[in-house]
């Protein structure tokens, strides 16, 4: 069997006869590629995070469809920590996000982005 990637940028054929690789081989090119991909899905959550600033309003949809609406607390590696009005904290992944008033444009239920969304806890006010 023979992968074939045609390069854009470079514009050349990549040929690897994934037959002739040994298992320690194809193991080492397995987690050249899952790292690849982890650094790809970094990249669009990064650039999904620029979109928001702390301290602006957002919100989201969670799991059962209710939108949240809340405050952008904290940047984390690969996600943004909300406060909610009610006092929640989610950590919710950037791509699902969208700036109070925008609609569904930039997520929601009906949304290509994949993402994930968390409910920590309460914050108690003070």
């Amino acid at each position: 069997m023979v992968v074939e990637r045609e390069r854009v940028r470079h514009n050349r054929n990549m040929d690897i006869n994934i037959d002739e690789l040994t298992e320690a081989e194809l193991v080492d090119l397995n987690h050249r590629i899952v790292e690849r991909l982890r650094f790809f899905h970094q990249a669009r959550a990064h650039s999904s995070m620029l979109r928001f600033r702390i301290g602006q309003q957002v919100e989201f949809d969670d799991q059962t469809g209710r939108t949240i609406i809340g405050v952008v607390a904290k940047y984390n590696k690969k996600s943004v920590s909300v406060v909610a009005a009610d006092g929640y904290r989610w950590t919710v992944s950037p791509q699902l996000l969208r700036a109070v008033g925008e609609g569904e444009s930039q997520g929601g239920p009906h949304s290509p982005h994949q993402g994930k969304i968390v409910e920590q806890r309460q914050i108690p006010f003070q």
